[in-house]
């Protein structure tokens, strides 16, 4: 593998030759699997193997040139809430966005090394950074949305155990599927290839789940869920792992009065109409929950 690295007016810039990621099938999870290659309502979808291939290849080259990595943390704004960047607007649901589309509420601020008063923009919760040093109360970090290098304050960043990634995640909202896939020594398997329900941007109460690079965050065996607009408790959503603000892989919700977990609805695979989750198969939302660790494991949120 060949690398050149060069920063440059602030921005860091990789020109790299790698080979593609081997990735070959080893199905753990064997229920409700998908082909590499299927319809749904007359139209072809598929695995973007290619895709996905590209993304490791991306991912060993940080590993090998990362000195650190963590985690954007202000989960519920625990770490404060963000102050106004650059450039601000309101979106349709009436929240403080910055110039990207990225919301205020559980956002990291993200700063120029010439302006540490006004945020420029702002990262989102959950997502995998490259710490590349300290500086006074300030992190060095770059991440993957934006190009260039960034000042986060330390209090946003949880630093990661790992600098390998050997479990990752493959959301496509193109195609609502998913695929989980592990390295081993020779190559990258594949354990499951399933239909996903993702999120849909319809204000007031439902929004699109974010693209990016998450790390899984957190677990619930059944996740709470309130009505839309309410304060009060309308189900439950089994096996949920959090990877960004209140977005999770999780299986099929289920409403009070019933407690009895459903394993499948005849929404997966169709169009994006969660609220922001990744919704699964039952039996395939606790496979991930046991299979891929808390802070060791990557989201991918792709189209």
């Amino acid at each position: 593998m060949k690398k050149i690295i060069l920063i440059a007016g602030g921005f860091l810039f990789l020109y790299l030759t790698v080979f593609a990621a081997r990735i070959e099938k080893a199905l753990l999870y064997k229920q409700h699997t998908l082909q590499d290659t299927y319809k749904y309502q007359e139209k072809e979808r598929n695995f973007q193997w290619k895709k996905i291939s590209g993304k490791i290849d991306t991912l060993i080259m940080l590993e090998e040139m990362a000195p650190e990595f963590g985690a954007l943390n202000n989960y519920k704004n625990r770490n404060g809430v963000a102050p106004l960047a650059d450039s601000v607007k309101q979106d349709a649901y009436k929240a403080i966005t910055d110039k990207h589309g990225v919301r205020r509420d559980q956002a990291i601020p993200f700063y120029r090394f010439n302006n540490l008063s006004v945020p420029e923009c702002y990262g989102r919760d959950g997502a995998l950074v490259w710490i590349l040093r300290d500086t006074a109360d300030y992190l060095v970090i770059v991440a993957a949305p934006f190009r260039g290098i960034w000042l986060v304050p330390a209090k946003y960043v949880d630093r990661l155990p790992e600098r390998y990634f050997r479990k990752l995640l493959f959301v496509d909202r193109t195609n609502q599927n998913i695929t989980t896939l592990e390295q081993s020594d020779t190559a990258w398997l594949v354990r499951s290839m399933n239909p996903v329900t993702t999120g849909v941007e319809r204000p007031p109460h439902r929004f699109e789940t974010p693209a990016g690079i998450y790390v899984i965050r957190s677990k619930q065996t059944a996740m709470l869920y309130l009505k839309d607009g309410k304060n009060e408790l309308d189900g439950f959503a089994p096996w949920a792992s959090r990877f960004s603000g209140g977005a999770y892989t999780h299986g099929v919700p289920v409403k009070y009065p019933n407690k009895k977990t459903i394993e499948y609805s005849w929404s997966l695979g169709t169009t994006k109409r969660s609220h922001m989750c990744v919704r699964n198969a039952t039996s395939h939302a606790k496979f991930i929950y046991d299979w891929a660790p808390v802070d060791v494991s990557l989201v991918y949120v792709f189209d």
